[in-house]
């Protein structure tokens, strides 16, 4: 799967780190110096003995992915992300990083930005921090653009403070937040095309950057995916035939009663195993409390989102 981080500094003088950028969680975390794990062997620490400007906290946090759990003690110090200092940010010193997937990642750590109230022992999520802080100048936003081309170097961009006019063409569409802790809005209902069981009277979904898949309710996907002919894996993904993805329908989303449409080239992966192109469904069932459709990097590649936390509210534009 493909997966966006970039760099930040912790302490003083900076210890560098790569973080995935995180609209779906509110901590941030690194791999403590104290942590003798195969995964903290495998990537930066976080040395606080390092660092002038590190104060103590330790607070014991546990934050609970997807992909497996994460826990150690709090700590706080600068941190510096592009040209912003954000002072006493409160960071998890992991000593315990479980899942077997995250063992390889490229990454060290995750950098939360949902808000506050899911941040994991209430401490101050880092864009609250920027917020507090001023360090953003008139809006307190951030914009990601996510790049698609595989054989491309730029990754992607996330701007704090504001929005690149480069990275979209046309006029953003924005949604109210309906419930703060997430990124999360109402979808109006989704295309006629596909069935009709899609998101039927409308449904709630968040924008999640560290999610590289679309997810919803199982019974929907399941129903989505068996009509664009997949075929389920054990690890409850489809496989399609790579030969027929020209003839596949678009899948479209209706935010704010605007479409927002993904053709088979956005909502289809196509991954080497073994010297085999194998295409992959970028819709994966995931049961959860209520029925939420997480709208991850298949679906934010093609559109520029907007995150605004002046006005509570989501923007998507497409992609230039």
């Amino acid at each position: 799967m493909v997966e966006y981080y970039g760099p930040i500094t912790i302490g003083t003088p900076p210890q560098d780190f790569q973080v995935i950028f995180d609209t779906g969680s509110a901590n941030l975390w690194l791999p403590s110096s104290k942590c003798t794990t195969k995964y903290c062997l495998h990537h930066h620490r976080y040395d606080s003995s390092r660092s002038s400007t590190y104060e103590a906290d330790g607070r014991n946090f546990t934050i609970v992915y997807g992909s497996g759990n994460v826990e150690g003690f709090i700590s706080k110090d600068v941190c510096r992300i592009g040209s912003a200092k954000v002072s006493g940010q409160p960071l998890g010193e992991a000593l315990v990083v479980g899942g077997e997937s995250l063992l390889e990642a490229p990454f060290d750590g995750i950098l939360g930005l949902a808000y506050p109230s899911i941040a994991v022992d209430g401490v101050v999520p880092v864009f609250d921090n920027m917020m507090k802080q001023g360090l953003l100048g008139e809006q307190n936003v951030f914009s990601v653009y996510l790049n698609r081309d595989p054989s491309s170097k730029e990754g992607g961009e996330i701007l704090f403070g504001g929005i690149d006019h480069d990275h979209y063409k046309g006029s953003i569409t924005y949604v109210p937040v309906t419930a703060k802790g997430y990124w999360q809005f109402h979808v109006d209902g989704a295309s006629k095309s596909v069935p009709e069981l899609l998101c039927k009277d409308g449904c709630e979904a968040i924008a999640d950057t560290g999610t590289s898949l679309i997810t919803g309710p199982p019974e929907e996907v399941d129903s989505l995916n068996q009509y664009l002919g997949g075929t389920k894996t054990e690890g409850g993904q489809y496989l399609l035939d790579c030969d027929k993805l020209e003839s596949l329908p678009n899948v479209t989303f209706t935010i704010s009663g605007k479409e927002f449409s993904l053709r088979s080239k956005d909502y289809v992966l196509k991954i080497n195993q073994q010297g085999q192109t194998l295409c992959v469904s970028g819709f994966m069932g995931l049961g959860m409390p209520q029925p939420l459709w997480i709208l991850g990097d298949v679906f934010l590649g093609p559109y520029y989102t907007i995150f605004d936390r002046d006005q509570d509210r989501v923007g998507f534009a497409e992609v230039a």
